[in-house]
């Protein structure tokens, strides 16, 4: 099983019932994939980070899609190597580590999530927000 499928599989879990849209796991595999990809492709990430941000503020805002990408940030579990470590610039690293802290507010105790700068619209303020210098200039 790969890296995604295994980390996939550990979030993608019905909360309340309610289960984790099928739209939700191509666009976390696309985020996946270039946080992961050597060397990081910053505007393929920024790009990813938007589509998945504008799902969970629009369709995807449900219980569980936002828990799926909570935890999926926020446990990295079964990743093949953490997030954490790879070379990002640091803004980028901020919003990754927002994205696993009180996203999974979003719905239930949306207070909590815009304390927390953690509501997909103030995630994506965020990305859009993101400079890359040296990509978008190649």
């Amino acid at each position: 099983m790969s890296g995604f499928d295994h980390a996939w599989l550990a979030v993608a879990r019905a909360r309340d019932g309610e289960p984790v849209s099928l739209e939700l796991q191509p666009l976390l595999r696309g985020v996946y994939s270039t946080v992961l990809a050597r060397p990081v492709d910053l505007v393929g990430l920024k790009r990813s980070l938007e589509e998945l941000l504008q799902f969970l503020g629009g369709e995807g805002r449900t219980n569980a899609d936002c828990w799926a990408v909570d935890l999926f940030f926020a446990e990295s579990e079964g990743w093949e190597h953490d997030w954490v470590d790879q070379d990002l610039p640091e803004e980028f690293h901020d919003v990754l580590s927002l994205m696993g802290e009180a996203l999974h507010d979003t719905v239930q105790a949306p207070a909590i999530a815009k304390n927390f700068d953690c509501l997909p619209e103030q995630l994506l303020q965020r990305v859009k927000h993101l400079r890359i210098d040296a990509q978008e200039t190649e």
